[in-house]
């Protein structure tokens, strides 16, 4: 499985905690990065979830005879939506954490 996106994600954290004088432009330019991440995940999740429906439809249709092949695909396909559902999970605690800061 391709995890890239894991290491753009340590990327944005490395630039966070590097800048020293925060400017809108490095906000946004951090934003940008991580929303880039987000959606990139998304996309990733989402080829894998196509790719284990065509090994299904092959395998159903009796193209293919590799049970291996079926369940390496739909195992990346969960791997890849578990993962991009528990980033999501994530973020939104830490945006329930920032609504209940009180200043």
């Amino acid at each position: 499985m391709n995890i890239t996106s894991i290491g753009n994600l340590a990327d944005v954290g490395k630039s966070v905690v590097k800048s020293a004088i925060p400017t809108s432009e490095n906000r946004n330019a951090t934003f940008e990065n991580m929303f880039q991440s987000a959606v990139n995940m998304v996309k990733e999740t989402n080829a894998y979830t196509n790719e284990a429906e065509e090994a299904e439809t092959s395998y159903a249709l009796g193209l293919t005879t590799s049970t291996h092949d079926l369940q390496v695909a739909q195992q990346k396909a969960n791997m890849s939506l578990q993962y991009t559902v528990a980033v999501r999970n994530a973020v939104l605690d830490a945006y329930k954490e920032i609504m209940n800061l009180q200043f």
